[in-house]
């Protein structure tokens, strides 16, 4: 648009703007990509109406907002969160204030060279976030004294859950019993309550007391301990765990890694599996999440480990290299037999976890431990001179206060939160303290104030006096193993030394900040910089999840907000914001259909039918709740067989559950009868799931409530912009319609709480919710209109993608645009390398290889057909970029053609090679059928901006059978 002195205000305003900046080809590229797809597609709109069945076009429009300017929008989110309270909580629960170092903060949560990162399939690539989880995994290993441990959890919950079912699987006990002790975290034990009904385990909350007789009684496959207990107890827990081993069982821990680094640690204890989370580790509370959680095992169990591990291997050149490790273990490759969902980690908080202990080290790490015991004895020794009485004479950062009664205890968190304070209700005539890093001196003073207060006491104990009170912690538990004694965590303690380390790290790496990521079903889509501000106002992250809900009023109108919208994009009756991935998602949305039919006296159907196209997560996600899936086979055009899913609903009518589909299918179609699919579900009495990994390609255009479906899970981390950051955060809300609306899931606590829901999935009632502002930011400035247009231009990006590579490369499941060639995709493709393989000997591993030699990140590899590679350009590639990826791929096709004519040996080829390194570029001797300059400068471009691999191809087979994940010399490894 051309602006004049006569143009209108309202235009002048450009309340749209936005819409520009996050989608990527201007309307004259639009044009010209348009005449490549071929004369048919006149317009955008006409070639979304050529792909999208008609039988499945919204029959209303999305009623959202008008959209407003970056800067309107923020001033809108900042009104809202002004109505959140942040007071001092002193909480705990598993929740605690921390300091995020300055250079971590800046470099890295708010740096898009780590925040945009993928999950590190591409080993080469991700050679700076591997080694930051390597260093966490270390530091997990080493606080807890455990063999292994994975790259983190979801959240300490769900770690708890997964560690149940671990030990379930893992141990040699015939029992279906599970024991909580009756101090661990309280939703904790409601996560591991709604994961353990669905699969016939018994749950049992035991006091730590009666422990060793109840297990004698009635023996148990496993026990969950607290350490230290939930009010603050620092128990031995050696007797315990002899005592779960004398009865069969396996003992899990669930630890505080800060005061790991004062007491014995778990697996000196005896313990089989230690986990926890990493919060306290410099990420703000943020109501809940995201954070890292951790789990670690013996050795013994590492192959059931749920989760990803990130392992030391060899590159071609035989130089150390990072990878992902174990990976038979992921859900997509079990499917049906997996063990669990989780396919994500909480990468971003792992990263800035570890670097708070890189930066601070061992010492450092101690001194805050100290500190924090040290205030804490201070604390409870002026308590005890102000006449108040102590439950437990140990502690590390929380003590348990007794009260006269109710009323005196109701009386006091009254005046705690009217002095700016709040404290947890640990039982009916007792309160909880708990400290942390940021507790100072005079936070102490303020407390004893409040409970002379209440005692009508004058008098006031004095820190300095008390300075040199012990700490309460028992003298048989003090620490005497060392820990973090690698160089990583005892160098760079310098803000020069870390600022240094953190950008080694990333120009490793490659994210979305340096170019395209064209990752099929992943939706790598801009994480717009105005999006991401809000995350780390202290309004949103200094919030305590279990605070009075008064105090998160903004989060409740988040809350709503955010909900309502997703209704309207979805077609559904109901939104829960709680679940924290994807995988989570899914799995809710399973458990509510299943405690749907049980409330119609129907728990009988169990059978879940998914097709052969599904995502992996989801014949996981049905196994987990207690169905048994039956495969349903798709057709030549990659739909879904109809007649192959009606014998399989008449063979099953009578306990069928669900269906679970995903649209458009994981092959990149939309499937002209998934209205038929669903009627006929619904025929036999099952409810459909729709997968809503690919609603990228439908907001706007296209509802799953409106056309059949029952329940879905959204990935706000793929259509609605939260960031991968290497594999998590995210949040996966499950929506549903009208009747399922009562099923989804809550805490039983408050929060979320909901009549018959299913119970809570994740530890806090919002989930990760401190990064939901990221998806309320994205769709205000987008509006209805803008999120139409991301759909439309999504597809029209995948569909140009396909015409100029159609010539070059077969296109898998294209059914074409009126007949022409190379359209008719969804918002996705799959280029079909499998006829290369047989005439050149090149495979769809080689190309993703040689295409880091480009400056890409590979498509997807080789799902959901082997062989393939699925490309997903997204609506926020311009056109430039789209031409430099498919240029990219053609010139990789003319490699092939001459591997195929015999210019270029069949072994020995730039692609069988790839990735080259600068060092085996510069090396003396070089023996290769091609030239340095044809490694290194395939195309002109990448003389003036070239990405250099720091490592070349990762030995994959060597990394499993020499297994290391945690930092180890160089020489150890060569030595094995």
């Amino acid at each position: 648009m051309t602006f004049t002195s006569h143009t209108a205000l309202d235009e002048l305003e450009l309340a749209q703007e936005f819409h520009a900046r996050h989608i990527g080809p201007t309307e004259a590229d639009q044009a010209a990509m348009l005449r490549q797809i071929g004369p048919t597609a006149t317009s955008r709109r006409a070639l979304v109406e050529a792909i999208v069945p008609a039988s499945i076009a919204r029959t209303r429009a999305m009623d959202l907002p008008t959209p407003v300017t970056e800067a309107q929008a923020l001033a809108e989110l900042k009104a809202i969160a002004g109505k959140n309270q942040v007071l001092k909580s002193h909480i705990g629960q598993g929740y605690h204030g921390t300091h995020t170092p300055g250079v971590i903060l800046r470099n890295i949560l708010e740096n898009p060279a780590w925040y945009t990162a993928y999950t590190p399939y591409q080993a080469e690539i991700s050679q700076g976030r591997m080694e930051a989880l390597v260093n966490f995994q270390t530091l997990v290993t080493d606080l807890t004294a455990m063999d292994i441990a994975n790259a983190s959890m979801l959240d300490e919950a769900t770690a708890a859950a997964e560690a149940m079912t671990l030990a379930a699987r893992g141990g040699k006990s015939k029992s279906s019993r599970f024991v909580v002790a009756h101090d661990v975290l309280p939703q904790s034990l409601e996560v591991i309550r709604t994961r353990a009904k669905p699969l016939g385990l018994t749950v049992d909350v035991v006091h730590c007391n009666d422990l060793a007789a109840d297990l004698a009684a009635t023996p148990a496959f496993g026990v969950l301990l607290q350490y230290p207990g939930l009010n603050g107890q620092v128990r031995d827990l050696r007797p315990l765990i002899d005592a779960v081993h004398a009865a069969g069982g396996l003992a899990l821990v669930a630890a505080d890694l800060l005061a790991l680094t004062l007491l014995t640690p778990p697996g000196e204890l005896g313990a089989d599996i230690a986990l926890g989370n990493t919060q306290r580790f410099g990420m703000p509370m943020g109501a809940g999440g995201p954070h890292a959680a951790y789990l670690a095992c013996k050795d013994a169990l590492k192959r059931s480990l749920p989760g990803r591990i990130v392992g030391v291997s060899v590159d071609a050149h035989g130089a150390p290299a990072y990878r992902l490790a174990l990976q038979t273990r992921e859900q997509h490759i079990r499917r049906e037999k997996a063990t669990s969902n989780i396919c994500t980690a909480q990468v971003l908080p792992a990263v800035v976890a570890s670097m708070y202990a890189v930066y601070h080290g061992p010492q450092g790490l101690q001194r805050i431990a100290l500190r924090v015991a040290r205030l804490t004895a201070i604390l409870a020794a002026g308590l005890k001179q102000l006449g108040y009485a102590l439950v437990h004479d140990t502690a590390f950062d929380t003590l348990q206060v007794v009260l006269q009664d109710e009323h005196h205890r109701d009386s006091l968190m009254a005046a705690a939160v009217a002095a700016g304070r709040n404290l947890r209700a640990a039982s009916a005539d007792t309160v909880g303290i708990t400290l942390d890093e940021t507790s100072t001196r005079s936070d102490v003073q303020d407390l004893w104030r409040l409970f002379a207060q209440l005692a009508g006491r004058t008098e006031r104990p004095s820190v300095q006096a008390l300075a040199d009170t012990p700490a309460l912690l028992p003298a048989e538990l003090a620490r005497r193993s060392a820990f973090l004694t690698h160089p990583v965590f005892n160098t760079h303690h310098s803000e020069t030394e870390m600022l240094r380390y953190i950008r080694r790290l990333s120009d490793k790496d490659l994210a979305l900040d340096r170019s395209m990521i064209p990752l099929g079903s992943c939706t790598m889509k801009l994480n717009a910089t105005s999006e991401m501000i809000p995350i780390t106002w202290p309004e949103f992250a200094g919030v305590h999840p279990f605070a009075p809900a008064e105090q998160l009023a903004g989060y409740a109108e988040l809350n709503a907000l955010l909900t309502g919208w997703l209704v309207q994009a979805t077609g559904y009756a109901g939104v829960s914001l709680q679940p924290n991935a994807g995988s989570q998602g899914e799995y809710a949305g399973l458990l509510a259909i299943m405690a749907w039919h049980a409330s119609r006296g129907e728990g009988h159907r169990k059978i879940c039918l998914i097709p052969e196209s599904a995502h992996g997560t989801n014949p996981a996600s049905a196994q987990m709740v207690g169905m048994q899936v039956v495969v349903v086979k798709c057709d030549s055009n990659g739909s879904v067989d109809l007649d192959d899913l009606q014998a399989k609903c008449e063979k099953h009518a009578a306990d069928l559950a669900a269906i679970m589909i995903t649209y458009p299918s994981t092959y990149g179609v939309f499937e002209p009868r998934v209205k038929e699919l669903c009627a006929l579900v619904h025929r036999f009495g099952g409810r459909v799931y729709v997968d809503g990994a690919n609603m990228n390609a439908l907001v706007g255009i296209a509802a799953p409530g409106e056309f059949g479906g029952d329940v879905s899970h959204l990935n706000l981390h793929k259509t609605f912009c939260i960031p991968h950051g290497g594999g998590g955060p995210g949040v996966g809300p499950v929506c549903v319609v009208e009747d399922l609306v009562p099923f989804l899931p809550g805490h039983d606590t408050g929060g979320q709480q909901r009549a018959g829901g299913v119970g809570a999935v994740s530890a806090a009632p919002l989930g990760n919710a401190a990064v939901l502002p990221i998806s309320w930011m994205y769709i205000r400035m987008m509006g209805a209109d803008g999120l139409t247009a991301a759909t439309e231009t999504a597809i029209l990006n995948a569909n140009y993608v396909a015409a100029r590579l159609a010539g070059h490369y077969d296109i898998h499941f294209s059914g074409g645009v009126d007949g022409v060639s190379g359209g008719g995709v969804a918002h996705e493709c799959i280029l079909d390398l499998r006829p290369l393989k047989e005439t050149s000997g090149i495979s769809a591993e080689d190309v993703a290889k040689r295409l880091i030699d480009y400056g890409f990140h590979a498509p997807t590899l080789s799902f959901p057909v082997a062989g393939t590679l699925m490309v997903e350009p997204t609506e926020s590639e311009p056109l430039a970029e789209l031409d430099r990826f498919c240029d990219a791929m053609i010139a990789i096709r003319e490699e092939i053609r001459q591997v195929e004519a015999g210019t270029l040996p069949r072994e020995d080829n730039p692609l069988k090679n790839a990735p080259h390194t600068a060092a085996s570029l510069l090396a003396s001797d070089w023996t290769h059928a091609y030239s340095r300059e044809v490694a290194a400068y395939p195309v002109a471009a990448l003389k003036a901006s070239k990405y250099w691999s720091p490592v070349g191809r990762v030995d994959n087979v060597y990394g499993d059978r020499n297994l290391f994940c945690s930092c180890v010399p160089v020489t150890e490894l060569a030595a094995s």
